[in-house]
C-alpha cells in the first residue's frame, strides 16, 4: 500500500522529470524544495520509497522514478485531472478553486468511481488547465508546446494550458482576461527583465517574466 504522503512524493517526481522538465532524474534539493519540505526530510521519504521499488536513489545523487513509481504516479495525476475536470464542468467550480480540492479527492483508491467517472464525463483528453488526462492505460499524449516566454514580439499564439495551477496565479490570469484559447499577441519584450506587453482582447498590459514563463501557447 502507497500512503498519500508517499504518492504526493511520485506525483512530485513525475513532474519534475517528465511533464515540467522533459527530463528523467531530478535531485534532491529540488523536490525538497518543489513539495516545500527540508532535504532531510526529503531524503527520509525517498529512502522509503527505494524500499517499496518506486523509486532509484543514492544519496547525494539523482532520483528516477522506476517503471512501478510512474505507474503509482500516473494513476494519481490522472484522478486528479478527472476531479478537477468533473468539479469545473459539472459543479460549476472556478478555475482556480479545482485544483485545491482535487489534491484531496485524487487519494481515493476505487478504481471502479475512477473508471466510472471517467465515462460519466465522456472521457475528456485535456483538464480544465489544458493539461493531458492520462486514460486508463496509463498513456500520457504530450502536447507540443511552449511558454509566452519564447513567442517573439509582433506574433499571435493561444492560450492551451498553465504551468501554475494555485489559485493565486489563475486568479491573477483571469484578472488579465485570459482563460484557455485565449489570443495573446506579444507586443513587445523588455530586455532588462524579461517583462512582456501583451494584447488581449484590444486591451494592453505587461506582465513579469515569470508569468509568462508560466502560461502554455501555441
Amino acid at each position: 500500500m502507497v500512503s498519500q504522503a508517499e504518492e504526493n512524493y511520485l506525483k512530485a517526481l513525475f513532474y519534475l522529470t517528465n511533464e515540467t522538465a522533459g527530463k528523467t532524474e531530478a535531485g534532491t534539493n529540488e523536490l525538497a524544495s518543489y513539495l516545500e519540505v527540508k532535504p532531510a526530510t526529503a531524503n527520509d521519504m525517498l529512502k522509503k520509497l527505494k524500499e517499496k521499488d518506486l523509486v532509484s536513489y543514492e544519496k547525494y545523487r539523482k532520483i528516477t522514478l522506476t517503471p512501478k513509481g510512474r505507474e503509482y504516479a500516473v494513476e494519481v495525476i490522472r484522478k486528479h485531472r478527472l476531479w478537477e475536470t468533473f468539479l469545473y464542468d459539472k459543479l460549476e467550480f472556478s478555475w482556480d478553486e479545482v485544483h485545491e480540492v482535487a489534491e484531496q479527492l485524487e487519494h481515493i483508491k476505487s478504481k471502479k468511481l475512477v473508471e466510472q467517472l471517467e465515462k460519466f464525463l465522456g472521457y475528456p483528453e485535456l483538464d480544465p488547465h489544458g493539461d493531458p488526462i492520462p486514460n486508463a492505460r496509463g498513456e500520457l499524449k504530450l502536447m507540443k508546446r511552449k511558454t509566452l516566454a519564447e513567442v517573439p514580439v509582433g506574433n499571435k499564439c493561444k492560450l492551451v494550458a498553465v504551468k501554475d495551477s494555485s489559485a493565486i496565479f489563475l486568479q491573477y490570469v483571469v484578472k488579465l482576461g485570459l482563460g484557455l484559447s485565449s489570443v495573446i499577441e506579444v507586443v513587445n519584450r523588455q530586455e532588462f527583465d524579461g517583462s512582456v506587453e501583451i494584447r488581449v482582447n484590444h486591451k494592453n498590459s505587461t506582465v513579469s517574466q515569470k508569468f509568462a514563463e508560466n502560461i502554455f501557447v501555441v
